[in-house]
């Protein structure tokens, strides 16, 4: 096997850092980066919230008699909802945690 490796590049190694030249972080721009950990928080309570309120529309409709909803459908709801509420709990449970954590260092 003919193995070559290509000469270090420090100028797209830095730029995949996020860096300038000199060490100091480039100049967000706006859209083009995922966002970071609050749009990744906000898109999931968004979420969250959207299959809460899709298991309620099916209850009211299971409740309606609606023919074309089924219980399944609306229990497999129900359950997603409840596990997507029980995991943003915990991650919010976390940065209570480590927030309380970081206030009582010593300094």
């Amino acid at each position: 096997m003919d193995l070559k490796l290509k000469p270090f590049d420090f100028d797209q190694a830095v730029a995949r850092a996020g860096l300038k030249r000199d060490g100091t972080p480039l100049p967000r721009t706006s859209g083009a980066e995922g966002g970071g950990f609050q749009t990744a928080m906000t898109q999931a309570l968004s979420q969250v919230s959207r299959q809460q309120m899709e298991a309620q529309r099916l209850q009211r409709e299971l409740s309606l008699d609606n023919p074309t909803v089924s219980l399944e459908e609306t229990m497999m709801a129900m359950q997603k909802s409840q596990i997507g509420f029980q995991a943003a709990l915990q991650v919010r449970n976390r940065l209570v945690q480590a927030y309380t954590d970081v206030m009582n260092m010593q300094v």
